[in-house]
């Protein structure tokens, strides 16, 4: 009989050590995964921050752009009006908290910088003068850091989309609130080449 209790106090020891170990080894695994995904969505903030930043030193160099371009004779108005809009948007689309809205705000602001900067291309007058080149070596220094920012962004958006669709961290990132983050793509129109006119 003493030997029958002590028989089965080894086991129900053992079910209950192999219960806890499968806790332990559960809870470990849940909170690394949990842990991985607040690190990589930390990047993900990171990387979007930096993004921002050229877009905001763009955005603060476009009124130098602006007025330097408006003197020059009948420059189109509609194109500095576009620009202005598109800096608008992009600013108040800070507020919004959704990397969506303020990808799309981004490209427009990136479409309307095209359009003014081809149109430059028909006043070489403008061209020509002393503040516009240095205006534009800074913003052709910072469309290079904008791409860049870019880039970093989306490659640290896949590693973490790849992560939150992978099983079996699929079900803590449902659990949780982790999200697929949007990459930045480039606007659609961005493919065709844009139609310089060299002709005034």
């Amino acid at each position: 009989m003493t030997k029958i209790k002590t028989r089965s106090g080894k086991m129900l020891l053992t079910v209950i050590l192999i219960v806890v170990g499968a806790i332990v080894l559960m809870g470990t695994w849940l909170s690394s995964s949990y842990n991985n995904l607040v690190t990589l969505r930390g990047g993900i903030d990171n990387a979007w921050s930096n993004v921002q930043v050229q877009y905001q030193r763009r955005a603060d160099l476009v009124p130098q752009l602006v007025s330097t371009v408006k003197g020059a004779a009948n420059f189109e108005q509609e194109t500095l009006t576009a620009v202005t809009e598109a800096r608008t948007k992009w600013l108040g689309s800070q507020q919004s908290g959704d990397i969506s809205q303020e990808i799309d705000a981004a490209n427009q602001f990136d479409s309307a910088m095209s359009r003014l900067l081809v149109t430059v291309e028909s006043y070489p007058t403008l061209k020509a003068t002393e503040n516009f080149q240095a205006l534009q070596a800074q913003l052709e220094g910072t469309e290079n850091r904008i791409s860049v920012s870019r880039k970093q962004f989306n490659d640290i958006v896949l590693p973490y989309n790849i992560r939150v669709k992978r099983f079996p961290t699929v079900f803590i990132a449902n659990m949780f609130g982790f999200d697929p983050q949007p990459f930045f793509e480039a606007n659609q129109k961005a493919q065709d080449a844009p139609v310089v006119n060299f002709q005034q």
